[in-house]
C-alpha cells in the first residue's frame, strides 16, 4: 500500500509543479496562496485614488460656483453704479445752475445773465469731453447711414450739396470714438 501511496504523492508534485503554487509561504515557488492580497491593496489603491479625483472635481466645480456667483454679482453693482462718475462730475454743473437760477432771478442785468449761463454751459461741454464724449460734424458732410438718421430731404441749394447734410436737428455724438447717438439731420436731394 505504500508504494500505491508513492506514486500518487508524485502525480501530486507534479500537478502542483505544472500550477506552481506552494500553500506555505516559507517554501520555495513563485506563487503563493496570500498574492491575491496585493491585488486587493492595488485595488484599495485605485479605489482611493478614485475618492481623492472625486473630491478635486467637487471641490473644483464649488470654486467654480462661486466664482460665477461673485462675477454675477460684482456685474449687478458694476451695473449700478457705471454712471457714478459722470454724475459726480456733473453734479458741480447742477450747482451752478442753480447759481445761475439765483443770479437771474435777483439780477436784471442781461449781459451779466448771459455771461453766466454761457460759463455753465462750457463747463458741462467741457466735463463730458473730460468723459470722452465727442460732437459729431455733420453740416455740409456726406450723408452717412451710419451716423446720420434723415429727417427730412428737402432741394439742395446747389449741385454740390446733394446727398450732403443741409442742417443738423440733433447732434450725435461718440463716446470714446464709439457712437452712441445719432445725428439727426436734414439731407439735400
Amino acid at each position: 500500500m505504500e508504494e500505491q501511496e508513492l506514486p500518487n504523492n508524485s502525480e501530486t508534485t507534479e500537478k502542483t509543479a505544472d500550477m506552481d503554487i506552494n500553500a506555505d509561504e516559507t517554501a520555495a515557488g513563485t506563487a503563493h496562496l496570500n498574492e491575491p492580497v496585493a491585488e486587493e491593496t492595488a485595488m484599495a489603491k485605485l479605489e482611493e485614488e478614485l475618492a481623492e479625483q472625486k473630491d478635486k472635481y467637487l471641490r473644483l466645480m464649488a470654486e467654480f460656483d462661486n466664482f460665477r456667483r461673485r462675477t454675477a454679482k460684482e456685474r449687478l453693482e458694476l451695473v449700478q453704479t457705471a454712471g457714478k462718475d459722470v454724475i459726480v462730475s456733473l453734479l458741480d454743473v447742477l450747482d451752478d445752475c442753480d447759481r445761475a437760477e439765483k443770479q437771474l432771478n435777483g439780477n436784471e442785468d442781461i449781459a451779466v445773465q448771459k455771461e453766466g449761463i454761457l460759463l455753465v454751459f462750457n463747463k458741462l461741454r467741457s466735463n463730458l469731453q473730460q468723459k470722452g464724449v465727442k460732437v459729431m460734424e455733420s453740416i455740409q458732410t456726406d450723408f452717412d447711414v451710419e451716423k446720420h438718421e434723415a429727417i427730412t430731404e428737402i432741394p439742395a441749394p446747389s449741385e454740390e450739396m446733394k446727398g450732403k447734410v443741409i442742417d443738423e436737428v440733433t447732434k450725435g455724438y461718440f463716446l470714446n470714438d464709439k457712437l452712441i447717438r445719432f445725428a439727426k439731420v436734414v439731407v439735400g436731394k
